[in-house]
């Protein structure tokens, strides 16, 4: 056995314990279905790693005021409490210690140093469980003996440590962070990212382990059922296996819940009853967050809406400023000067994580219209683009449905005719894909050909000066499938073509 000390460094931090917008959502497990799904949080902010204290409440991480504390709910009151209220850091991946009225949690001081701490919820005192060891997270087996991951270089290695002799040893490396006590065992589920993604079980006692079933790519996070099912997440989904019953994944529960769009960490109550999770907002109520927080010129809760690094342009590349600092800046002088600023949503198209917004603004006595292109990662807004009208073009819409007409038609010699002779195709917001007519010529002449269902109907049309966005919903090979594409026209001809993905 082998004490290991490891020091943690930045860019391991914020690969960790990178704060996206999430949000923490209670269910009902009855009669074999999750009912009646709960924010419990509403946090515009991270709400994060659920774990239950005991059947009537849930603990998790959140953050206010760029400070990340232990919260507690009750389900009994439907109340939320805060448990910890740290100024020299913060505290991530709460669980009760068995047999105690106190939580192990994972702490970050603002001096960088990273342990696992022992938490009094009578009296609040904290003290260091492991002396030494980065420890990124835990699962109790029982009273003394902690299964937990180290960070070691760029990978977590997991590791059981004796609270008793205070003796650590490591049994697997490259494990992902989902660690879980298996109901009715005497065992310890783990990832095993070595493989592609393995549910593991290891015995703390013997140090006996085995594989369970291979995860589909891109799982990191699972739980139990108390009858040994396995759930995990799969988008909107969650799937379910039972390693005594079945032979493949079969879906357990689908969400229609718009806001559902990413579930990435789940929680089972000890008696099944209940069942947490969490999920990033839609990129739909993330951008109406910012839009009902800009009419109301609440700078903090707008600002809350971008991501750190934000970028602001004018479309198509024209970057006014980079960064939530400068937008912040930039929109209480806004704020300032205009405080009868309004914003209606006329349309609003969305297509995977982008949103584009038709806009009337009124200002100053004065109402104009506008669109705004959004793209939200992490439950953050990554890039917010504007489009206004810097000339009206009454032509825009023709030369639009003009080669609309011609595409449906797959009339190829009208199609091109349609399009400027220097056309750009981009991919959005800046990639030139190819430009040219006869580039446009070959690349649509073989796709004319072949599909011979070929249709595309217009969903949404937004037209701002001589931009024309379409909302298209296009039929191919049998297949249907939503795009976007920005036309800009110059002389009855599309001189651009831009396709949102």
């Amino acid at each position: 056995m082998k004490k290991l000390i490891y020091l943690i460094f930045w860019g391991l931090y914020t690969t960790l314990f990178s704060q996206p917008n999430t949000e923490v959502y209670l269910l009902e497990y009855r009669d074999n279905a999750l009912v009646n799904l709960q924010n419990i949080s509403e946090n515009n902010g991270y709400d994060n790693q659920p774990s239950f204290y005991d059947d009537h409440t849930l603990l998790f991480a959140s953050t206010k005021n760029n400070q990340t504390d232990v919260a507690k709910y009750d389900i009994k009151t439907q109340s939320n409490f805060w448990i910890t209220q740290t100024d020299i850091g913060s505290e991530y991946s709460p669980l009760k210690i068995p047999n105690q009225e106190a939580i192990s949690a994972i702490r970050l001081d603002t001096s960088g140093l990273q342990r696992l701490y022992q938490i009094d919820l009578a009296t609040g005192q904290a003290k260091e469980l492991l002396k030494d060891l980065v420890v990124g997270y835990h699962v109790w087996y029982d009273d003394y003996i902690i299964v937990h991951t180290v960070l070691v270089d760029n990978q977590m290695d997991l590791v059981i440590s004796n609270l008793k002799d205070q003796t650590h040893e490591t049994v697997a490396q490259n494990v992902g962070r989902s660690l879980h006590k298996i109901p009715n065992s005497n065992l310890i589920s783990f990832i095993s990212q070595e493989e592609k993604g393995i549910i593991k079980h290891l015995n703390p006692l013997t140090k006996e382990m085995d594989q369970i079933i291979p995860l589909p790519p891109k799982v990191q996070d699972m739980c139990w059922l108390n009858d040994g099912t396995i759930l995990i997440p799969d988008g909107n989904k969650i799937m379910r296996f039972n390693p005594e019953m079945d032979t493949e994944w079969s879906l357990f529960h689908q969400f229609e819940e718009e806001k559902i769009t990413e579930i990435s960490r789940m929680a089972v109550s000890p008696n099944s009853k209940y069942f947490a999770m969490v999920s990033i907002p839609s990129p739909t109520s993330i951008i109406q967050q910012q839009v009902e927080a800009f009419n109301r010129s609440d700078l903090n809760h707008f600002a809350a809406c971008f991501s750190d690094d934000v970028v602001v342009r004018n479309y198509p590349n024209d970057t006014m400023y980079v960064g939530n600092t400068k937008l912040k800046n930039s929109y209480e002088r806004f704020f300032a000067k205009t405080s009868d600023t309004k914003v209606e949503v006329v349309k609003r198209i969305v297509i995977g994580q982008s949103v584009i917004d038709e806009e009337k603004v009124s200002m100053n006595g004065k109402t104009y219209r506008q669109a705004a292109i959004y793209q939200v990662e992490n439950g953050k807004i990554k890039s917010m683009t504007f489009i206004g009208p810097k000339r009206e073009d009454v032509g825009a819409e023709k030369a639009a449905q003009r080669q609309l007409e011609a595409y449906n038609k797959r009339d190829l010699d009208a199609f091109v005719d349609a399009f400027a002779e220097d056309i750009k195709v981009y991919n959005y917001p800046n990639t030139l894909s190819y430009e040219g007519q006869e580039k446009l010529r070959e690349n649509f002449k073989g796709f004319f050909a072949r599909v011979t269902d070929l249709h595309c109907d217009i969903k949404n049309r937004i037209v701002i000066g001589n931009i024309v966005i379409d909302e298209e919903y296009i039929t191919a090979n049998g297949r249907n499938f939503s795009a976007v594409a920005i036309y800009e026209v110059e002389n009855d001809k599309v001189k651009a073509m831009n396709f949102v993905r």
